[in-house]
């Protein structure tokens, strides 16, 4: 196993990270019920750390520290379009439930009822203890509506007329002012509708790029790196074509602001939620790592083609990429893969990059809970899945998995059924060799992985599944001349410790 030695004046990020996501309101809001007393974040049971630890994990995000909004927490309760979610999370659900989303940020300070910048710090160094680093958000493309600058900073926003209320009401919010009522523009997502309880800033705005950087040094005190919420928003290009109409022919920024945001916060580590090809620039830009959305898709489509054309880029260049099965914008895991799941698992978890887990993920949940409710209805753990995510976190929290080196592995056919649907790799260090075989298909595929000069004729090696408790003994001469035959049922995968006898 890794030696993940404590750090109590630091955090030093290994590569090929381990990533843990808690929905922070939620798991306080479990803990305390199984507690039967309420529990504050500084109030979590060092067992719960250590259990975390124990796993392998490197990155523990705290999702949802920030100050909640009242006035998204009334309309996420007035909106009748969220009841059925609520419902299927958390049946018998009250209004008293609904907390207000995690993404509608009133202020960057710990909710009141998760802790302070104080307890935060000693969880913190809780964590750092056990080799384990802090992770917050970073909201940048909007804030609540009743945040202080909206009232403080106007100008930090844009703001419609009358006339474009008149037109189109989803897209603003009215607000009483004192010279009569201001229509503060929603944000939104290019590609959606207005969320309707945040507001929309003027990335153009010096003032307002000025008071963001503020709040960055300020949660960079507190943490080790921060997931920034829909990074790509931020670009100069992306937000002059989605919101041109506003800025009335405004110049845009001499830099990009994450280029500026790296410079103010360098020791800061940045993880971005990004889409629609933005990846590279927004890694250019400083990130240290973005989401691999792209992979995800392809593996949940079962298009292995694009799935070995995402893992086919340099070794190097995929170690900046966060690679999840779930998260809490795509649907549970457990419930999209199904029994895909020992492909899908041990394809995701055994990849170069960051490997990113979610909360109940690990225990086969199957119910998405709405970021906008307090706690979702007690799940049991499913021991299918629960055994397979041990054994994959086990294996890859050896060292080889993150000072390794990662290579594709070819395979050419032999007799039926073809090897489409196969894809091969391996980590390899002076000490250890692994060979992972996933078929993402649903129908089962053959073939021969060449190994090459990677063997000896003067051994016989022994392929340990480690996944699926067999050995297959193979002789140096046939892997060297042949090749390792393997043949995989549909979503099934080998995960090989290689070694010689």
């Amino acid at each position: 196993m890794t030696s993940k030695s404590p750090s109590p004046a630091g955090f030093a990020l290994r590569k090929h990270p381990h990533l843990y996501e808690i929905n922070t309101w939620a798991w306080l809001e479990e803990l305390s019920a199984q507690m039967d007393r309420p529990v504050k974040l500084v109030d979590v049971p060092d067992g719960e750390w250590d259990a975390l630890a124990k796993l392998g994990f490197d990155i523990v995000w705290l999702m949802g520290m920030w100050q909640r909004s009242p006035e998204s927490q009334r309309i996420m309760r007035e909106d009748r379009s969220n009841d059925a979610g609520y419902g299927r999370a958390l049946p018998g659900w009250t209004p008293a439930d609904v907390v207000a989303s995690p993404y509608a940020v009133a202020g960057y300070a710990p909710d009141p009822r998760i802790g302070t910048w104080e307890t935060l710090d000693r969880v913190r160094e809780k964590l750092h203890r056990r080799g384990m680093g802090v992770f917050l958000d970073f909201v940048g493309n909007h804030t609540a509506l009743d945040h202080p600058w909206t009232l403080e900073h106007p100008e930090f926003y844009f703001w419609g007329t009358q006339q474009d209320y008149e037109q189109n009401p989803s897209a603003f919010y009215p607000m009483r002012a004192p010279g009569g009522t201001r229509f503060l523009v929603l944000a939104k997502d290019p590609f959606f509708p207005p969320w309707k309880d945040v507001a929309q800033l003027n990335h153009f705005h010096p003032g307002m790029r000025a008071a963001q950087l503020q709040d960055l040094r300020t949660i960079a005190q507190h943490c080790d790196g921060v997931r920034c919420d829909m990074a790509m928003l931020h670009l100069r290009d992306i937000f002059a074509r989605g919101w041109g109409h506003f800025l009335a022919g405004a110049a845009p920024p001499a830099k990009e602001f994450w280029d500026v945001a790296h410079a103010a916060v360098p020791r800061l580590t940045l993880l971005a939620e990004a889409y629609w090809g933005t990846e590279t620039r927004l890694l250019e830009l400083g990130f240290s790592f973005a989401y691999d959305k792209r992979l995800y898709d392809a593996v949940r489509d079962e298009n292995a083609g694009d799935a070995r054309a995402v893992v086919s880029a340099p070794p190097d260049y995929q170690a900046h990429f966060a690679r999840f099965l779930e998260n809490h914008d795509e649907a549970r895991c457990a419930a999209v893969f199904g029994g895909r799941q020992p492909a899908a698992a041990t394809f995701m978890g055994t990849l170069p990059g960051m490997r990113f887990y979610h909360q109940g993920e690990l225990g086969g949940r199957r119910t998405q809970l709405p970021i906008t409710l307090r706690m979702a209805a007690p799940e049991p753990d499913d021991p299918a899945t629960k055994a397979l995510f041990e054994i994959i976190l086990r294996i890859t929290n050896e060292e080889v998995f993150h000072s390794g080196r990662w290579s594709a592995l070819d395979v050419t056919p032999e007799g039926e059924p073809a090897i489409g649907n196969l894809i091969v790799y391996e980590w390899r260090s002076k000490d250890a060799w692994k060979v992972i075989a996933v078929n993402l298909g649903s129908w089962s595929a053959q073939g021969r992985v060449h190994i090459g000069e990677r063997a000896s004729v003067a051994f016989t090696y022994d392929f340990n599944d480690e996944l699926n408790g067999v050995h297959y003994p193979r002789s140096g001469e046939e892997l060297r001349n042949v090749g390792l035959f393997v043949r995989l049922d549909a979503h099934q995968a080998h995960l090989f410790d290689v070694t010689p006898a």
